[in-house]
């Protein structure tokens, strides 16, 4: 009887073993994860969980008797060290070997930390990555004290309007011109800076960090421009690397983390990838897609494809963030866009279409769902209409599916 292996026990990894169950693989599983519980959500660690507002069972994503009544092992706190593709075998910490006749990786990214060098060793320094990080910086969320959020992008926003709606007070420093430079246009920026600083956070662009101060826990911070803070405590956001150093280890081609082909394998043809770890080819370009989404649409093709399959995965990128009482839905991606219309939508909505010589590539849609759903679609339809008619209030924006 076959046995299919998946390390990683996040979004992809059990988005994949469902997927293999529910498609009627009879084979064994056994599921791989290196944290101490069943896999879970990770989105709502940055918002809703730090907010209290989600227990932690209500977190994972399938209940922890899922797993045993779909005949699939799960093996937690457990992690691998090793992979011999060649005997198509995995070491396990402590020494345990166990063979595999097909082997997916779904073991997701880490955070990028900061050197110890300028304090990123220091007591009370955190990052957003797991339930781990998000149950020790919790009891630091107490009203009135002083936090610095390090990184202007959807976590460090995130992490800041949590702490914001608890008391505290915030500063957030974004060494970029901008915050979400790198990831949205000067609009969207534009209106994620004014809602912040409505609700009292200090934003703080084009200025990095040089250092944070204290002997064993931090107590300050000292920014490029010769300025210091005091705090109690602070988020590095400053963004995430893919976790492939177990594949590289391996042997596996490498480029911009795990390389797969478009149907999700890997250079060794028993071995596959899915989620934040893997790259993949989109529109002439590898890429890798950190989102949700992506974790589940690849790992579910990947699942097809370890049983003999050929399903080629073909990304719809989509992403959200909450942030105060405003929720932001991506669809498409907006690498190199010339062009960005803004549509004022009903209730305060907004959005921000982003064109490329002509083409519809993206759109962000801040608490306008509808507006979103139609962008989402006519992305995926490759129908991109006239910019004046998505600014126009007046346009019958369902009309568009049908042009």
């Amino acid at each position: 009887m076959a046995h299919f292996v998946i390390v990683g026990g996040g979004q992809a990894g059990s988005s994949l073993v469902a997927k293999l169950r529910s498609c009627g693989f009879d084979g064994d599983i056994t599921l791989i994860g290196a944290e101490a519980v069943p896999p879970y959500q990770r989105p709502p660690l940055s918002k809703a969980y730090l907010l209290g507002e989600m227990d932690e069972p209500r977190l994972y994503l399938r209940p922890a008797e899922y797993y045993a009544d779909n005949a699939i092992t799960l093996r937690t706190g457990t992690r691998v060290v090793a992979i011999d593709p060649a005997a198509q075998t995995l070491t396990l910490e402590g020494g345990e070997e166990m063979t595999y006749d097909a082997l997916a990786l779904t073991t997701g990214s880490h955070p990028r930390m900061l050197p110890a060098a300028i304090g990123g060793d220091l007591e009370g320094v955190y990052t957003v990555r797991d339930l781990q990080d998000a149950d020790a910086m919790a009891p630091e969320f107490v009203q009135g004290r002083r936090v610095l959020i390090i990184g202007g992008g959807y976590i460090g926003l995130e992490a800041a309007a949590v702490a914001a709606k608890k008391g505290l007070h915030v500063t957030l420093v974004e060494m970029a011109d901008r915050i979400l430079q790198r990831v949205a246009c000067p609009e969207t920026s534009d209106y994620f800076r004014a809602l912040h600083r409505e609700h009292g956070v200090d934003i703080r662009e084009g200025i990095g960090l040089d250092r944070l101060l204290g002997d064993d826990h931090v107590t300050g911070a000292r920014l490029a421009d010769g300025s210091t803070l005091e705090v109690d405590f602070a988020i590095v956001g400053v963004g995430i690397t893919p976790a492939s150093i177990l594949a590289e280890s391996a042997g596996l081609m490498i480029d911009n983390g795990i390389a797969t082909d478009l149907h999700g394998r890997t250079s060794d043809p028993h071995i596959w990838a899915a989620g934040d770890c893997a790259s993949f080819e989109f529109n002439g370009t590898r890429i890798r897609l950190e989102s949700v989404g992506n974790a589940i649409d690849q790992a579910e093709v990947v699942a097809q494809n370890m049983m003999g399959g050929d399903v080629p995965y073909h990304a719809k990128p989509w992403f959200w963030s909450d942030q105060f009482d405003c929720k932001l839905q991506i669809a498409g991606l907006n690498a190199g866009y010339d062009a960005v219309h803004v549509r004022r939508g009903e209730h305060g909505g907004q959005s921000h279409w982003y064109y490329r010589a002509g083409q519809l590539v993206a759109v962000d849609a801040m608490n306008d769902p509808r507006d979103y759903m139609v962008g989402k679609r006519l992305i995926e339809a490759g129908k991109s209409p006239d910019p004046t008619l998505i600014i126009d209030p007046a346009t019958d924006m369902k009309a568009l599916l049908r042009a």
